[in-house]
């Protein structure tokens, strides 16, 4: 097994059963509750068999994004109350992001806080939901505007339930993974862009993808700065996957976000020293990954601006984004008008055509 270290807690790579039955090993936990969505419960629950002289219970919630609302948490909290479970519990997230957002924050608020582990079982929330704590539901068609910063006690990545992902997944996830190579490091970018992502990720890249993420987070745990260069790629990517939301095949989350970067890319060369050389090359790979998508609520532009006049980022009604100075280097807090926003989403449907 490998590992990675954090202040309060660390990302265990390697065989989930034992994982977290290592974990369990000293701990006296009065009962243990393990959240699941109907893909997680069907194709990686009886994967992990869990040890414990506790009461245990699974608590099965929808899956899809849609769902990671207060009134789902007000379902799981009302199960978790009626089986009594008190502030000695645990709770086991196992699933995508939607899992790790919601359950760690139903674990966090439940009677002020009990413990929870993390066992993300898709790409994405493996390199990206795993680090940093940041826990949230969506709220009113807002996505991740109810929410909080806690840790897990413990994450564990098993990349055997990779296994279990159609590749659309797969691809969705290794969005998060370009994103941190073009905001921190170049040479991984330049082994990335490279790879056969659908079949050859293996648990060396998982690693190194994370552990650009801890670095950048431990530097700033609560988004006061430096943390805010994760966002590249969220600020329009985020918008635009919400106004999906409303169409026959809503983006998945890392689809959005690939569509988010090249126009944040764009938006990089017009407001920052980002080369032509580097945009061209940006928007050809990520172009040839996420070209065949349903691409047509790009056109809604005064929608999409609209939806980003509520990001979370901006401050004193300016829209703020996190940018890239050149492959590798992340930057934060500059300043888009709506004009400009309008220009990148033309320069991606340009290049789409």
């Amino acid at each position: 097994m490998k590992e990675i270290k954090l202040d309060q807690y660390s990302v265990v790579l390697g065989d989930a059963n034992d994982a977290i039955n290592q974990y369990l090993k000293d701990k006296d936990y009065s009962s243990i509750t393990v959240i699941v969505d109907e893909n997680t419960r069907s194709n990686c629950l009886d994967r992990i068999n869990i040890s414990a002289s506790c009461p245990l219970s699974v608590i099965e919630i929808q899956s899809g994004e849609i769902y990671k609302n207060m009134a789902t948490c007000e379902m799981i909290w009302e199960s978790m109350s009626k089986q009594f479970v008190d502030r000695h519990g645990l709770v086991v997230n196992l699933g995508g992001g939607v899992i790790g957002d919601l359950g760690g924050f139903v674990a966090s608020c439940y009677m002020r806080g009990i413990d929870f582990v993390q066992i993300p079982t898709s790409l994405l929330s493996q390199v990206d939901a795993s680090i940093g704590g940041k826990l949230a539901v969506d709220f009113k068609g807002l996505k991740n505007f109810i929410g909080l910063f806690k840790n897990p006690n413990q994450v564990i990545v098993d990349s055997k339930f990779l296994r279990t992902l159609p590749k659309e997944e797969l691809r969705s996830g290794y969005a998060e993974m370009l994103k941190h190579a073009l905001i921190r490091d170049k040479e991984i970018w330049d082994q990335l862009k490279k790879l056969n992502w659908s079949e050859a990720i293996s648990y060396n890249d998982i690693y190194e993808s994370i552990s650009v993420k801890k670095n950048v987070v431990e530097e700033d745990p609560t988004e006061k700065g430096l943390r805010k260069i994760l966002n590249f790629g969220h600020t329009i990517g985020h918008a635009v996957e919400t106004l999906s939301f409303s169409t026959k095949h809503p983006l998945l989350h890392g689809e959005a976000i690939g569509l988010g970067m090249i126009c944040e890319s764009y938006l990089s060369s017009m407001k920052l020293d980002l080369s032509q050389s580097e945009l061209n090359e940006i928007t050809s790979t990520l172009l040839s990954i996420y070209h065949d998508l349903d691409l047509g609520l790009l056109s809604r532009s005064e929608e999409i601006i609209t939806l980003l006049t509520s990001d979370k980022k901006n401050k004193g009604g300016k829209l703020l984004f996190s940018l890239i100075e050149y492959i590798g280097s992340g930057v934060f807090d500059i300043e888009i008008t709506p004009i400009e926003i309008q220009q990148s989403l033309d320069y991606l449907i340009n290049r789409l055509k």
